[in-house]
């Protein structure tokens, strides 16, 4: 097995096993507003969203997990087949190892294979030579492309990254030749107000911000390497709400996906209210996988989204629109953060 495909295992079992954070997501400090005469039917609430030309029943994303080593073909078909039976969207794990060895594409193909009609994005390092992106595409028919930043992660992994020089100008050669969209995509440490600066004038219009608080990949480096000696890392990270806001602030009139520890209905409807386009969830998905079969997965997914639908219901709102248009009161460390950065946080709080 190659190097590459044995993190993908190791990867896999450590995320299982070790909890989210330190870091807190920061949703404890943001409170949606109940909405006590909403007069709404449930069977009214819409969550339909068009996401890279293709229709989604809930703006929901199954992230980057796996595939690229033999066996986790069978995780990325169970996915695949709640992805387009819930009609949500699905992105793979990272491709660099089919990329290396042409073998293990399969693990990765049968998303598309078993999903033909669905929103599926491929997913490569932001640092990855422009044509070896574009078989990832290729490999998987995708419609839309992930680069991922991982910088953190790489600086811990023992055979890592060190040189980040030509990242910007990676990205800008990939995006002037791909044949999809190209998402710049956080792996759990977050955006900043001066990242998505940098990446805005790149003409990048979508993002995936990955902020810290969920799957921690510093801590399963950690456990990977004994050899850290920075372990400071494993608290380094933008908490997602304040990744959120500041990429929000920067980076108006793009598409957003929110990620990084978004597991309960309600952190799902507080990050599209805050104006998320769609929410990116990972990590319990695999613990789904792990343990049920796939029509539990199915029937687990779309119980998710009825109670999506019954919050929306109780702030009022009919719609995704509707629901960016109602209250959102941030308070505590966030509100702290985002108004010494100069945003400001009363103006979610006096909408509608």
């Amino acid at each position: 097995m190659s190097i590459r495909s044995l993190r993908k295992w190791q990867h896999i079992q450590h995320a299982l096993n070790i909890p989210p954070g330190p870091k807190a997501t920061g949703f404890r400090d943001v409170h949606l507003v109940h909405h006590a005469v909403s007069c709404l039917d449930l069977n009214d609430i819409n969550t339909e969203f068009m996401f890279l030309g293709k229709n989604l029943k809930f703006p929901l994303l199954i992230n980057a997990l796996t595939g690229g080593a033999l066996g986790l073909e069978k995780i990325n078909k169970s996915l695949a087949v709640a992805a387009r039976e819930c009609g949500i969207a699905l992105a793979v794990g990272s491709q660099s190892a089919a990329l290396d060895d042409p073998s293990l594409s399969s693990t990765f193909q049968i998303v598309r294979e078993v999903n033909p009609k669905g929103v599926i994005l491929a997913n490569v390092s932001a640092l990855v030579n422009p044509k070896l992106a574009l078989q990832a595409v290729e490999m998987i028919a995708a419609d839309g492309l992930q680069l991922h930043l991982n910088l953190t992660q790489e600086l811990i992994m023992a055979e890592g990254d060190r040189n980040f020089g030509r990242l910007l100008e990676n990205i800008k050669l990939i995006k002037e030749i791909s044949p999809v969209p190209v998402i710049i995509k956080e792996v759990g440490f977050g955006l900043s107000l001066e990242a998505v600066n940098k990446l805005m004038n790149l003409g990048i219009n979508f993002y995936d911000i990955g902020g810290a608080g969920g799957t921690n990949f510093a801590a399963i480096e950690i456990a990977r390497n004994n050899n850290v000696n920075n372990k400071d890392l494993l608290n380094w990270g933008i908490p997602t709400v304040i990744s959120l806001i500041e990429t929000l602030d920067r980076a108006s009139n793009t598409t957003i996906c929110a990620s990084g520890g978004i597991y309960s209905p309600e952190d799902i409807v507080k990050s599209l209210a805050l104006g998320a386009n769609l929410v990116g969830i990972a990590t319990p998905f695999l613990q789904l996988v792990n343990s049920q079969n796939e029509e539990n997965i199915i029937n687990h997914t779309e119980n998710l989204i009825k109670m999506c639908k019954e919050i929306m219901l109780l702030v009022g709102a009919q719609n995704l629109n509707n629901l960016q248009e109602k209250p959102v009161v941030i308070t505590g460390f966030p509100r702290e953060w985002l108004e010494v950065r100069g945003i400001d946080v009363q103006k979610y709080a006096l909408r509608g």
